[in-house]
């Protein structure tokens, strides 16, 4: 298995929430992690001390024109009908008719109404944007900040633009009209398109493809590492075992390995074990051991111990809020149905 298709299967979307903006001249609407929280809330998102929830937010130009701006990017960037982004979470942004635009925030006009079109604008020229959030559980974040830049941006011209418009149409199509199996395939789709997103940033061979975790995933001796420890995450590695895969000396591999990774290969190895960990307590009833066994650990003692440290959160506690998060979250979808 190699590292990103392991990112894909362990991530889990564990929701998402869709909305379309109808947008008329002048507008400007801006968001950070606290706001995209605030909206996905009021959507009934999942929360709990266990599982606190982190968003991505993606979006499809599919009408007019605007200009997104992004923390830590220097200059604002013009979008066009049937571009496509991808912002990692805890990014802040904002999107307006031109840079000059006066943003508010989408918290003042989201619908309280459990509604999905957001109406905003002076009423002159149009433009609809296809938005909305990924869920995540938190473990998950850190791994993500490494994988994503704070952008991807797939221009409509671009050849993987038409998976993603796709794709994006059809989810947007599954959440307008509810039918069954509306969840399961609205939670596929979400898995597909952000796929489809981080394949449309490789495929760009951009600057940010050489650099951080991606770059280290392509590298010919580091690559090599990596490719190893997520094909088997519970074999007993060592820095030297890791080298010799790799063909470097155990000193040079390691820097070399921090250098790109940013942080040590024992380090990446604990901290994915216990990503992996999270997925299997969260799906199923595997005993600890078990689950302590299958990401490399002999004991339930030494693997709570370092869930504990990684995580913040003892394993069977984890496990606990999270489930009752998730019950929580499906009795307050059975009363509004109701």
């Amino acid at each position: 298995m190699d590292p990103i298709t392991d990112f894909f299967q362990t991530m889990q979307i564990v929701g998402v929430v869709h909305a379309r903006l109808e947008a008329t001249a002048p507008w400007g609407l801006k968001s950070d992690a606290e706001v995209a929280e605030g909206i996905a809330k009021d959507k009934h998102a999942a929360e709990s001390p266990g599982s606190p929830l982190h968003f991505a937010h993606f979006g499809m130009l599919s009408r007019g024109s605007c200009w997104l701006s992004v923390a830590g990017i220097a200059e604002p960037i013009p979008l066009a009908g049937g571009d496509c982004f991808l912002l990692a979470p805890g990014s802040a942004y904002s999107l307006r008719d031109s840079p000059r635009t006066r943003p508010r925030s989408f918290c003042e006009v989201a619908p309280r109404n459990g509604g999905q079109v957001i109406s905003y604008g002076g009423g002159g020229a149009p433009t609809t944007i296809i938005s909305g959030w990924f869920r995540f559980c938190a473990p998950m974040v850190n791994p993500l900040a490494r994988l994503l830049p704070p952008l991807i941006l797939v221009r409509a011209d671009q050849a993987q633009s038409l998976a993603l418009h796709t794709t994006l149409n059809m989810l947007a199509a599954e959440m307008a009209e509810r039918a069954p199996g509306s969840e399961l395939a609205v939670n596929r789709l979400a898995d597909l398109l952000f796929i489809h997103s981080i394949r449309a940033h490789i495929g760009s061979q951009s600057e940010a493809c050489k650099s951080g975790l991606l770059g280290a995933i392509f590298d010919r001796q580091i690559g090599v590492a990596l490719k190893s420890m997520h094909q088997k995450v519970e074999h007993r590695w060592t820095v030297e075992s890791l080298a010799a895969a790799s063909g470097m000396s155990r000193s040079a591999f390691a820097v070399r390995f921090k250098e790109l990774v940013g942080e040590t290969p024992l380090e990446y190895l604990t901290n994915w074990r216990m990503q992996k960990a999270s997925t299997l307590l969260k799906n199923g009833d595997r005993k600890l051991v078990e689950v302590a066994a299958s990401v490399g650990y002999d004991s339930d003692a030494s693997f709570s111990k370092a869930f504990r440290r990684v995580l913040g959160v003892a394993p069977r506690q984890y496990r606990r809020s999270f489930r009752e998060a998730l019950g929580a979250d499906a009795a307050t979808r059975r009363q509004e149905a109701k």
